[in-house]
């Protein structure tokens, strides 16, 4: 982990008022130490996927154009959604504590 990992993102800053709790909705103030700013990253399984004898002697042109037509319903930040997403949570102190205790549900 780097320093950079704890610095506030560049948007935050002392003047940035009114900043709000993404949880509750209660206001948040820069510089008094009553909320936290959480990051999530999140990825598609990164490992590479396992082929058969039998996917290799498919044909490939055909399989191209069938993930096309499927993927044409998609914008493309829906398709980079299902890839990767990152986001930025500015949590008050309590809504923090009983987050993090509970992250999922």
């Amino acid at each position: 982990m780097n320093w950079s990992d704890f610095m506030p993102p560049p948007e935050l800053s002392q003047d940035s008022v009114p900043l709000w709790c993404d949880r509750c909705q209660r206001e948040v103030h820069p510089g008094k130490g009553d909320f936290y700013v959480v990051r999530i990253e999140a990825f598609a399984d990164p490992t590479p996927p396992n082929f058969t004898f039998e996917d290799l002697t498919r044909d490939c042109r055909t399989e191209i154009d069938n993930l096309i037509a499927e993927l044409s319903h998609f914008s493309p930040q829906e398709l980079m959604d299902q890839v990767y997403r990152r986001v930025t949570l500015y949590l008050c102190t309590s809504c923090y504590r009983q987050w993090i205790e509970k992250p999922v549900g």
